[in-house]
């Protein structure tokens, strides 16, 4: 039977993946809600509409089977932002109930808990606290969706090529503390690559397995430890710090992070456990966690290394 699969954020990090994976399926019809016009696809309709304007939602899921939610906008003011996340959701939301759409699956973010610690908790263990606005609106999208018996996916860094934010700001906190790595900071990072979450996305949208009105933590089973992290997006960096400090302490980086607000939000995220636990997902859904962060991160370096080389020409010549 086929599925008439309406996907939102086709054009973004997560949902170009989802798009991918949706693709690979035979069984799906896939319809892509924009604001903007697209070119014809013979695998996609373009279906217009704007979250950020909910008059122009009226009608969008009209046919759609299952609605996956992956647009977001995570900068602006705090009104901008909820104009999106959180009425705009609402809006979808009512439009897929109100066309009879049988399953929506949202893909939000692990940041709705706010920081850590997080050892090894599962869906429901840790309230929902988000500390920014984006994460409050979020969390404000999540509630239409669990309202609706839609099913929430929350990943916590999801890394791989197209990722603007995780890596990249890992790499420029190193720069802004003059090292290669952190001493005693030994937090462990759920993480998942792009692909995976793609794939897990589409299979959560399709197979059913998961309960109405559910929660999960869509990770790689195996928590990242920080030095194997920062080990990792060190080898991406062309060389070492100019002063030849490499390791230094936490105390140390925050001191040197103090005029960066993007290095100390990851230097906050680093020093404390996130580390969600789901095996429960995988199973339900039918679907593998992938290759775990040796190996996905190895595959997506070279496309980070052309990215940052970019960004380092960009910046040299402003």
């Amino acid at each position: 039977m086929t599925v008439n699969l309406l996907l939102t954020g086709a054009t973004g990090f997560i949902g170009s993946r989802v798009a991918a994976a949706a693709r690979e399926r035979p069984d799906v019809r896939l319809r892509l809600l924009s604001r903007r016009a697209a070119p014809p696809a013979p695998d996609a309709a373009h279906v217009p509409g704007d979250l950020a304007d909910p008059a122009t939602l009226h009608g969008c899921c009209a046919s759609a089977d299952v609605l996956v939610h992956c647009a977001a906008r995570v900068d602006g003011d705090p009104d901008a932002v909820a104009a999106v996340n959180d009425l705009g959701t609402r809006a979808l939301v009512t439009e897929a109930v109100r066309s009879g759409v049988r399953r929506i699956v949202y893909v939000s973010t692990a940041a709705v808990h706010g920081r850590g610690p997080f050892r090894g908790v599962r869906p429901g263990e840790v309230p929902v606290a988000p500390v920014s606005a984006t994460s409050r609106s979020r969390a404000a999208a999540e509630r239409h969706v669990l309202d609706a018996g839609g099913v929430v996916l929350r990943p916590h860094l999801v890394y791989g090529k197209g990722d603007r934010w995780v890596v990249p700001g890992l790499l420029g906190l190193l720069r802004a503390v003059s090292a290669t790595t952190l001493t005693g900071c030994d937090a462990r990072q759920s993480m998942i690559d792009v692909v995976t979450l793609g794939r897990a996305t589409v299979a959560a949208a399709l197979s059913g397995a998961c309960a109405p009105g559910s929660v999960h933590h869509v990770n790689h089973p195996a928590p990242v430890p920080v030095p194997e992290l920062l080990a990792a997006v060190g080898t991406l960096a062309p060389g070492p710090p100019a002063d030849g400090s490499g390791a230094v302490d936490v105390p140390t980086a925050l001191e040197r992070a103090a005029g960066s607000p993007r290095a100390l939000h990851h230097l906050g995220m680093l020093t404390a456990d996130h580390w969600f636990d789901d095996d429960a997902f995988w199973q339900e859904a039918d679907c593998s966690p992938g290759p775990g962060f040796p190996r996905a991160f190895a595959r997506a370096a070279p496309w980070y290394r052309t990215f940052m080389t970019g960004q380092r020409a960009f910046m040299a010549s402003k």
